[in-house]
């Protein structure tokens, strides 16, 4: 609930979920409130207050700040980076971004803290959240079957199983993973799905 005989710029401290550098908190005041224990590291620059249920919309947030305003629109957060989105990874150290084959990669080589993958993206296999396009949990679980080696790939293909309102389903995976034309590591993703039959 919002004091209302705060001032406005107290009310606005008030209804955030993220805190990030702003005209209203410097980094260095981020930095000591969550020093003080005022606020907890979201992800990069972000923070939350403590009790704040993090969701899946406030990391891809979170992402979403860390990644260019100008190429925003032009990638989709993928692999480890969205399965962490859902919850079903750890925060990844770099930005993994997927850029479809019909943009051009190269006026994006400079983005730091990111790994940018050429792909080809279809019509479901993107969603909007929070200000960032994410891969659906469905291909998610496909490329992370594919493109992540076995130890880090299991548990979180098993978390992204578990998560029932992901809608995400083993012989889903699977189908996908066998009608994927000509990709390398296929038979190594096959294999890594049938342990978790």
């Amino acid at each position: 609930m919002v004091n209302e005989s705060a001032s406005p710029h107290q009310q606005e401290a008030q209804c955030l979920e993220l805190y990030a550098p702003s005209p209203l908190f410097s980094w260095a005041e981020l930095q000591s409130m969550a020093a003080d224990g005022v606020l907890q590291p979201l992800y990069g620059r972000s923070f939350t207050a403590p009790g704040v249920s993090v969701t899946p919309r406030l990391r891809a947030r979170a992402a979403a700040l860390t990644v260019p305003e100008k190429i925003r629109t032009k990638v989709v957060a993928g692999r480890m980076t969205a399965a962490w989105i859902y919850g079903c990874g750890e925060p990844p150290e770099r930005l993994s971004l997927l850029v479809d084959a019909g943009h051009r990669i190269s006026s994006l080589r400079s983005t730091r803290g990111c790994m940018l993958h050429e792909v080809k993206l279809g019509k479901f296999d993107v969603v909007s959240m929070g200000g960032m396009l994410v891969t659906s949990p469905l291909r998610t679980a496909v490329d992370v079957a594919l493109h992540v080696e076995a130890e880090r790939a299991l548990p979180v293909l098993r978390l992204l199983l578990a998560h029932e309102d992901l809608g995400v389903r083993l012989r889903l995976v699977m189908l996908a993973v066998e009608a994927s034309p000509r990709v390398p590591h296929k038979k190594a993703a096959l294999a890594k799905l049938e342990v978790l039959a």
